[in-house]
């Protein structure tokens, strides 16, 4: 019971997550249903291009308003956050700017270095882009604070919708081209970015022009000085290392490959998309809240550890065991090759999905430059990885080497973290050997089916359905105070009228 009322008094925070959940799981569902109708239109080196274009956005998006936009969450103040989120505006048009001058500078370099000629008649969407990026990042921080998490629902579902129909429609008419895949990119970052900032301007036009004022932009840069100093080098460090796969393999493999490695990847991060970034977001503010009142951050963080374990494990034991079997049952043969990249990277996976959430500590506790070391880490061993995969001509042994690289640095960040927070090593401990046992009967599952499938469909996803009713039964039997808490907080939700105005309802 005393666990019962603890996370009872969690209840804003599940609320969050749930309406964050609830309209990213709709966002995937359609990204998962369009997937194989979208892999059997377009080629390997179509995807590969896309996945080249989006890691040059990509570099640059996390820092286009030099990281003042995660600012924005932190203030007591309602005058220092409106002040915030014009310095990210002013932040990501000074940013787009240089992209562009830079561009017209290097951008036949660039594309020489990268030998990908495809790229040529996109290079000037990438500043027009990055704006809209940087954008978009003020207007989720701005959202963040205010706990409309409806909001950010509602626009990943239309953003979900345009990037998966348009190419449709565009292969339908004889269009199945990479300039089909950048372009229906583009306009669903389009639509996420105009939906949501079409209500945050509606609410806050006024706030935001009342604190445009030059004393109180400068006193914000120089209060915050340590997310343009610090953070900024720590993510965008972080991120290039996330961005770097496509842009070496291009030059080192072939496009096929950054194809092939674009969808696993996509793949991969389904379960960090659906459930990780939501409770990422949510745990962010949550803890922001907290540290604010200078209250224990310990028992948020080990409730959201424990559940992220949980929820891990299974789609990691899956992707290793049966990746290939389910690649070429749900997306064609043609894609097999994907099918083996996910295997490789099954259990990096995990030790991502239980790190990244909890890593908002850094920013929480103005922890960034410790942000810092381990971002340099990350990008080292993954530039180690697939350029002695490059040397070698081997992608397997590269994925292999980013893989065991990144289950040791992820795995020391998730415990650094938690230890941030308070938690025991003995704690930890016990969360990890818990749920390793009641995986157990769910690998065994997953290795029958592998032996005796023969690659029958049928067999492969009807296996799959049965070992993840099995994993998660036994995780309901363990979590049932925790996930009838959640159920009782979705339903609120899910009964609500779908409207914008009262999905913006903040939580209590």
């Amino acid at each position: 019971m005393t666990r019962f009322r603890s996370l009872r008094r969690n209840r804003s925070f599940l609320g969050g997550v749930l309406k964050l959940v609830g309209g990213t799981t709709i966002a995937q569902a359609i990204s998962v249903l369009s997937a194989p109708i979208l892999s059997r239109l377009y080629t390997p080196d179509a995807f590969g291009t896309l996945s080249i274009f989006a890691s040059l956005v990509g570099v640059f998006s996390v820092i286009a308003c030099l990281r003042f936009d995660l600012a924005i969450v932190l203030p007591k103040e309602e005058n220092e956050a409106a002040s915030l989120f014009n310095v990210s505006l002013l932040a990501a048009t000074f940013v787009a700017v240089l992209s562009a001058l830079g561009l017209m500078m290097w951008g036949n370099q660039l594309i020489q270095l990268l030998e990908a000629p495809d790229l040529i008649p996109f290079l000037w969407m990438i500043p027009v882009t990055l704006f809209i990026q940087g954008f978009h990042l003020a207007n989720i921080s701005w959202n963040t604070r205010k706990k409309r998490f409806g909001r950010l629902s509602i626009s990943r579902i239309l953003a979900s919708l345009t990037t998966s129909l348009l190419p449709i429609v565009l292969a339908l008419t004889g269009k199945a081209s990479s300039t089909s895949l950048v372009l229906s990119w583009i306009a669903g970052t389009i639509v996420f970015s105009g939906v949501l900032a079409s209500q945050v301007w509606k609410d806050s036009w006024r706030l935001f022009l009342e604190y445009f004022k030059v004393k109180l932009l400068t006193h914000s840069v120089v209060r915050y000085r340590k997310f343009p100093l610090i953070d900024f080098w720590g993510s965008f460090i972080n991120n290039l290392s996330w961005q770097l796969p496509p842009l070496i393999i291009s030059p080192l493999f072939t496009p096929s490959a950054v194809g092939y490695y674009s969808l696993a990847n996509r793949v991969l991060l389904l379960p960090m998309t659906l459930i990780g970034n939501a409770v990422s977001q949510v745990f962010f503010q949550r803890a922001s809240e907290t540290h604010a009142r200078q209250s224990n951050l310990e028992e948020s963080v080990e409730i959201v550890f424990r559940q992220l374990v949980a929820l891990g494990l299974f789609p990691a034991i899956l992707l290793t065991i049966l990746g290939r079997e389910l690649f070429i049952t749900v997306f064609g043969i043609t894609w097999a090759e994907a099918g083996v990249y996910a295997q490789i990277l099954g259990p990096w996976l995990f030790f991502l999905f239980i790190s990244s959430p909890i890593s908002n500590l850094f920013v929480v506790l103005e922890r960034q430059e410790l942000a810092l070391v381990m971002h340099l880490i990350i990008l080292a061993t993954r530039a180690i990885s697939l350029w002695i995969g490059g040397v070698q001509k081997d992608i397997i042994l590269a994925l292999t080497l980013w893989t065991v690289s990144g289950v040791i640095v992820y795995g020391i960040l998730a415990i650094w973290n938690t230890r941030l927070a308070g938690l025991s090593y003995k704690k930890i401990v016990d969360i990890f050997i818990r749920n390793g046992v009641y995986a157990i009967p769910t690998g065994l599952i997953l290795v029958l089916i592998k032996a005796s499938s023969n690659g029958v469909a049928w067999i492969v996803l009807s296996g799959s359905a049965l070992a993840a009713i099995v994993y998660y039964f036994f995780l309901w039997q363990r979590e049932k105070d925790f996930y009838r808490l959640m159920f009782s907080r979705m339903m609120p939700v899910l009964n609500s009228n779908p409207s914008l105005s009262q999905a913006d309802e903040p939580d209590e």
